[in-house]
């Protein structure tokens, strides 16, 4: 009987079921509640009607290193947008672009009116690109862009209306992905994201307290414009906090509607996400006083949203060495045990069927969660040391 073994015993089952309520907690009760309590509800904010004389002027800015496939047509629905060309600036900076980028914009600035175009010689990442691209705009409402990223007509009108109102400081774009194939993972990224943006629709219309944009494209207050700091990863998110931060409200907008060609290829996502993990423990030391702010709302998604996430890894780690040490003393944990370690050998399985034309999209989706949370544990470590810079290396475009 369980009532005659030892405390460390015990100790192992608190521990076991404290990782099992944390993990579901985060990615399924905690997404549950706020949806509950957000039903019914919407943005209440003022905003300005279309074709508003007071409609303030916008720059865009785009940071860019070897775009040469989408540059263009990124420019053409840039100007194809029904904002108002004399409100808006597009300043592009090209971060020592090796490709044809750098020739196609030189070209585009002779054709496009208010277009800027920055050659840097010197490879220095995103975040250093765009402040330097800051200080060089003029408008009242920044917009931060990436060069694949499309935008639709009213796109740019749907990011600004909002800041009429005094109280929001910064505004996200609803992603639609494209490009969409079976043999990878692209399917389960896309509910990946489509899961991501109905949380923040939420937090945005119960508090105002978004938890970071996706980055492709947002736009800010110029005055809440926070520098990235040189060696930071994630620039959007460290954005969004320190609007957050100065009280401001963070929202997304599922009407400003962006498109972007989604990642298909595992190991290329796998990689992007250790990158992105590695600035998500950046940010959570460089805010971690906010786990404990008084604005309503805000810490509780911070941590139910993003903290808890973050360390997802430790209590999946956690709840199997605990299972092993249970499995030794109950049969019932033992059965748990052996369920655990099957659910461990399904990405395997995923390979193995993957090689062989053979995709299954049950196993993908186990496959896409397991290394999305090793991709969080490598991204700690990696966050220990010194980072010295924030370069970064595109995925690839239009992958199959």
């Amino acid at each position: 009987m369980i009532a005659g073994y030892s405390i460390v015993f015990w100790i192992a089952v608190c521990l076991f079921w404290l990782s099992a309520v944390i993990i579901f907690y985060s990615y399924l009760l905690f997404p549950a509640v706020i949806s509950l309590l957000s039903s019914g509800r919407r943005i209440e904010s003022e905003f300005y009607e279309p074709g508003d004389v007071n409609l303030p002027k916008v720059s865009l800015l785009i940071a860019v290193f070897n775009e040469e496939e989408v540059i263009e047509q990124k420019i053409k629905s840039i100007y194809k947008t029904c904002y108002p060309v004399g409100k808006m600036e597009v300043l592009i900076g090209s971060d020592n672009s090796t490709d044809r980028t750098n020739e196609i914009l030189g070209n585009l600035k002779n054709k496009y009116p208010n277009l800027g175009f920055f050659p840097f010689n010197q490879r220095r990442g995103k975040g250093n690109v765009v402040n330097d691209l800051f200080e060089k705009s003029t408008g009242d409402i920044v917009l931060l862009t990436d060069a694949n990223v499309m935008l639709e007509a009213a796109t740019i009108y749907e990011l600004v209306k909002y800041f009429k109102d005094a109280e929001i400081g910064l505004v996200d774009t609803q992603m639609v992905n494209t490009n969409m194939h079976p043999s990878g993972i692209s399917h389960q990224e896309k509910a990946y994201i489509s899961r991501e943006v109905k949380i923040k629709q939420h937090e945005s219309v119960l508090w105002g307290t978004m938890m970071g944009p996706f980055g492709g494209c947002f736009a800010i207050r110029r005055e809440l414009y926070s520098p990235v700091p040189k060696n930071f990863l994630v620039d959007d998110f460290f954005i969004n906090m320190k609007v957050l931060e100065q009280g401001y409200r963070c929202i997304n907008n599922l009407n400003a509607i962006v498109y972007e060609d989604i990642s298909n290829n595992l190991k290329d996502e796998f990689t992007r996400k250790v990158r992105i993990s590695t600035g998500n423990f950046q940010n959570l030391r460089k805010f971690s006083h906010m786990l404990w702010f008084k604005t309503k709302g805000l810490s509780f998604c911070f941590i139910s949203h993003k903290a808890l996430r973050w360390i997802g890894p430790f209590f999946l780690v956690l709840a199997y060495l605990t299972n092993i040490y249970l499995a030794f003393f109950s049969k019932s944990y033992f059965y748990v045990f052996v369920f655990h370690s099957l659910l461990l050998l399904l990405p395997l399985l995923d390979i193995f069927l993957k090689k062989n034309q053979i995709h299954i999209k049950l196993l993908r989706f186990i496959t896409h969660f397991y290394s999305m949370n090793l991709a969080l544990l490598i991204g700690f470590f990696k966050s220990l040391n010194k980072i010295e810079s924030n370069v970064w290396k595109p995925t690839q475009r239009n992958q199959a």
